[in-house]
């Protein structure tokens, strides 16, 4: 037992992609250090318990990754039936006693007992429903259909709209459910759909927003979309409804503007070491780049935005190296995720983007969100290792 251990591990450290697992380890250990500041003002022990919790969920992703690079998932997809259940069982738990509800009023997290942390199905099922678009891309490929094709488009966006109407009407949290939305978008782009389907897409969407925000204008919306429509009335006036829907991201700039180039100091942020309740909010999850820029300055936030966008690099790297379109898809659609969420939440921060909360990859504070991070980053590595540097995928990426 313990020899075949110790061919495991060899075997992973000759052929994953251990800069890819470099990089994720140096984001989140930087994470963790600004987790332990942005709950330094609480009680010692509620401080060690998030980073405890993060440091734990680090560890096990560590093993997710590991066994996620030893799966092939193109065997694993072989399966695809099961995965569809899953994604709507998983989702579906959601509905039942272990479903519990966020500050926001969404059911979004599965709490078990025993598990020091809740568990987002959305988290979960970004890496299947990935999986699964890839498969269905291949095989319309396979199938030689024409992905220009409306029938084509149809299909898929299909099932990544059935998908997130699905996990809307259970959850009712919009911000993870647009996590597929831009999964499919860069999948389908990079497989070839025909830029009229974008066009189309988009109008409808345009189309859509100009509906809602007359039907605001004239008091004839409900009170669930209207606090949505104030969100996105806030970033362009920002003196609009301060003390409500523009409360949080007033504290994040001011935040932000504070740090200037280095920072006030580590641990030294008059907002992030404040005990106040109108001091910066959610600074452990959703604020947790205000707590960068506060402490650290312009040059931290610049290190984190510089991580990240290595990581994403990378994740594109073995995309286009790839060797089938399957992998290539699942690269890029893991991709992503990680700009989606990176540019939503830092968007989110610096007032040009509506909280919807989104955290930030790798720093936030989220066990589950850690864990099926590394998760989702042990299939690209394990895509790598499958994938020969010299017999390169042509014609996917165009």
């Amino acid at each position: 037992m313990l020899n075949r251990l110790k061919a495991i591990l060899a075997d992973f450290f000759q052929q994953a992609d251990l800069v890819l697992l470099g990089l994720c380890c140096v984001s989140t250990l930087y994470g963790i250090a600004l987790i332990a500041s942005a709950t330094h003002y609480m009680k010692p022990e509620r401080m060690i318990r998030y980073v405890g919790v993060q440091g734990v969920a680090m560890l096990l992703g560590l093993c997710a990754y590991i066994f996620m690079s030893m799966v092939d998932v193109e065997v694993l997809v072989k399966k695809w039936k099961w995965l569809v259940v899953f994604n709507i069982v998983f989702i579906g738990l959601l509905l039942t006693p272990f479903g519990v509800s966020d500050n926001t009023g969404n059911t979004a997290w599965l709490k078990f007992p025993g598990i020091p942390f809740s568990i987002g199905p959305a988290e979960v099922v970004k890496i299947t429903f990935t999986l699964l678009l890839a498969k269905q891309l291949e095989w319309l490929r396979e199938e030689k259909r024409d992905l220009r094709s409306f029938r084509s488009a149809f299909t898929v966006a299909g099932h990544t709209l059935a998908l997130m109407g699905w996990y809307v009407i259970v959850s009712g949290d919009m911000g993870n459910a647009l996590t597929f939305f831009f999964i499919f978008l860069g999948v389908a782009f990079v497989a070839g759909f025909a830029l009229r389907w974008f066009v189309l897409l988009f109008g409808i969407i345009g189309t859509g927003t100009v509906g809602v925000v007359v039907l605001d204008h004239l008091g004839k919306v409900p009170e669930s979309v209207a606090y949505m429509v104030n969100r996105f009335k806030v970033l362009f006036d920002h003196s609009y409804d301060s003390r409500g829907v523009g409360w949080q991201q007033n504290r994040s700039l001011l935040a932000l503007g504070s740090g200037g180039l280095f920072g006030q100091g580590y641990m030294n942020g008059t907002q992030t070491q404040s005990g106040f309740s109108q001091s910066l909010p959610s600074r452990w999850t959703d604020f947790i780049f205000s707590v960068c820029g506060e402490e650290l300055g312009l040059v931290g936030c610049l290190m984190v935005i510089l991580l990240l966008a290595a990581i994403i690099i990378r994740v594109l790297l073995v995309a286009k190296n790839s060797q089938t379109p399957f992998q290539c898809y699942v690269c890029v659609g893991v991709a992503s995720m990680l700009i989606y969420q990176t540019v939503i939440n830092i968007g989110m921060c610096l007032f040009v983007m509506p909280t919807i909360g989104i955290t930030l990859p790798f720093f936030s504070y989220g066990g589950s969100s850690l864990l099926t991070l590394y998760a989702a980053m042990g299939v690209v590595s394990g895509i790598k290792k499958r994938s020969p540097t010299m017999r390169r995928y042509r014609g996917v990426l165009r």
